[in-house]
């Protein structure tokens, strides 16, 4: 049996690793060049519930263990004005360590047998062949037909078509991200302010606009203002200009205390629209064979912690299928998505009721009152 899977962000190689395991190979292939063609983003939470089981189906636990970044489960609300509302240390018995996207990323690439991973491979077509195989055709004109296609490329999945006429749809809000370098010693009062873990601030004239900001390794501090504001606003701000966008950017937060001010304007990165998309809530196809999806491909919703454990856990629930019913790929296939179109629908509705206390007129209490166990 081949096994060819589109996408090398976390859940295409945590499928790949749990295959692995089980003595079954696989491939990759990914658009980038390679693995540090771009940035993987900042700091992921996994859970105890979904992506450190998915880590333990494929026998990585030490490993993770080992980039777990101690004391980011920190959490502080601020006022815009910088009082602190609510402030939780992280005394090392969460359930949800925190580690960087790309370190997590890596760690599961270095986990795989060389050459697993094809990079440079960037998909123009699928197809059906016959006999619930599929061919894939690359841009360079290279073309690999397979068993079984599995599409972990990501909210935009070019494998999704084959299964589902569904596209993402724009939640309403982007995310602004910016980036100080080394902010600990270079901007001590703005990461006094974002403290050792995770910072919100709400604004409370003006629902749907928040500060997110991490501390991440090395003392850097990675932020994203939050905006609840049509596509067209966006468009209006000339990202390539990012003296100009940055200046635009940091109207939407005049006034508020200049330690959370500076998470915009201090930024040594050029500012970075986010827009957030979203798959309807419940998303199904029904089953074709030899072909399924994972991940942001299946189901991809506004930011909420869950995205890249749920991710990881496809990955690992659809591998361990695999090896669970050898020589039966629709019976592994069917076993699958029939566990994980529940597990998606209910974290969506979860997603749903976050939205809510972010996008409230009151969201700073609401979100201190979630997070005390308070109603």
């Amino acid at each position: 049996m081949t096994v060819t899977i589109i996408g090398a962000g976390l859940g295409g190689p945590t499928l790949a690793r749990v295959l692995h395991v089980h003595g079954i190979p696989a491939t990759v292939y990914e658009a980038d060049a390679s693995p540090t063609a771009r940035a993987q983003g900042g700091m992921l939470d996994i859970h105890d519930y979904n992506g450190q089981l998915a880590l333990e189906a494929a026998g990585l636990m030490d490993e993770f263990r080992g980039i777990v970044l101690p004391g980011r489960e920190s959490i502080r609300v601020l006022d815009r004005d910088g009082a602190v509302l609510f402030d939780r240390q992280d005394e090392g018995s969460g359930g949800s360590p925190e580690v960087q996207r790309g370190v997590l990323r890596q760690m599961l690439l270095d986990s795989l047998p060389a050459g697993t991973v094809r990079w440079d491979h960037r998909v123009s077509d699928v197809r059906a062949v016959g006999g619930g195989g599929h061919e894939v055709t690359f841009a360079d004109g290279s073309t690999a037909v397979t068993d079984l296609l599995v599409g972990a490329d990501g909210a935009w999945s070019r494998v999704r078509p084959l299964l589902s006429g569904a596209t993402p749809a724009y939640s309403g809000r982007s995310a602004v991200e910016t980036f100080l370098v080394d902010g600990v010693n270079r901007h001590p009062a703005t990461a006094k302010a974002v403290g050792a873990g995770s910072l919100f601030v709400f604004d409370p004239e003006e629902s749907g606009k928040w500060f997110l900001a991490h501390r991440e390794s090395d003392g850097n501090l990675r932020a994203y203002l939050v905006l609840s504001k049509p596509l067209e606003w966006f468009a209006g701000i000339d990202f390539a200009d990012p003296v100009a966008a940055t200046a635009q950017i940091a109207r939407e937060v005049d006034g508020w205390a200049p330690e959370l001010t500076a998470l915009v304007t201090a930024s040594d990165t050029d500012p970075v629209h986010r827009p957030q998309f979203a798959l309807p809530p419940g998303h199904r196809w029904d089953r074709v064979a030899g072909v399924t999806l994972l991940g942001d491909a299946a189901h991809v919703q506004p930011p909420d912690g869950e995205g890249a454990n749920l991710a990881m856990q496809d990955g690992a629930e659809l591998g361990t299928a695999i090896a669970a019913h050898p020589g039966d790929l629709e019976a592994a296939l069917a076993e699958y998505e029939q566990a994980m179109f529940p597990r998606s629908a209910a974290a969506a509705a979860d997603e749903a009721v976050l939205n809510q206390v972010l996008l409230s007129d009151d969201a700073a209490q609401k979100l201190v009152d979630v997070l005390t166990g308070g109603s």
